[in-house]
């Protein structure tokens, strides 16, 4: 079983068919959606401000989301993946969104819908990333448009998949 635990008063909430690996930390003022995963050694730690996540988002192995005290808090939309070991701190992440493995997202950072961060890049504080783009780098840049159809198919793949792979785990 993840470790869940009640800080300042506040006690993760979960939606309806989550999988939480049993060496997942959530902690505090989290909020999830339906049909999410949260894989191995990932940290959720919603102690010092709120972090809501949407639908149908799949948190991989490693990651780590925290955000700032009384300043940054984490949104993140539906349909988003967050790869192998990403840190996310004090961002919102929109619909239909890959972030790629090792990424670094900073505060007050936003990813734009149908958007695609990646492997290894930063994105730093306060960066507004468009919509129906790619960003790769540090400091990460636009790299290029995408098609929009192209990308929210692709990253609902991902998505639909992890929600197939935690259902093998509910299985045993």
């Amino acid at each position: 079983m993840a470790l869940i635990k009640t800080v300042r008063g506040f006690t993760p909430e979960f939606g309806e068919n989550c999988f939480l690996a049993e060496n997942a930390t959530i902690v505090g003022d989290v909020k999830m959606g339906n049909d999410c995963s949260i894989w191995f050694n990932a940290v959720l730690r919603g102690d010092v401000n709120s972090i809501r996540i949407g639908n149908k988002v799949n948190i991989q192995d490693g990651s780590v989301l925290h955000t700032l005290y009384m300043k940054s808090t984490i949104e993140i939309g539906n349909n988003v993946s967050l790869g192998h070991n990403v840190n996310i701190h004090g961002a919102k992440i929109c619909d239909n969104v890959l972030i790629g493995i090792g990424a670094t997202i900073l505060d007050d950072a936003v990813i734009g819908e149908n958007s695609i961060i990646a492997a290894n890049a930063l994105v730093l504080s306060g960066t507004q990333v468009e919509a129906n783009s790619i960003y790769g780098g540090i400091p990460a840049k636009k790299i290029k448009n995408i098609e929009p159809e192209q990308t929210k198919e692709m990253i609902e793949k991902i998505a639909d998949n992890y929600l197939m792979y935690a259902s093998w785990y509910k299985e045993e």
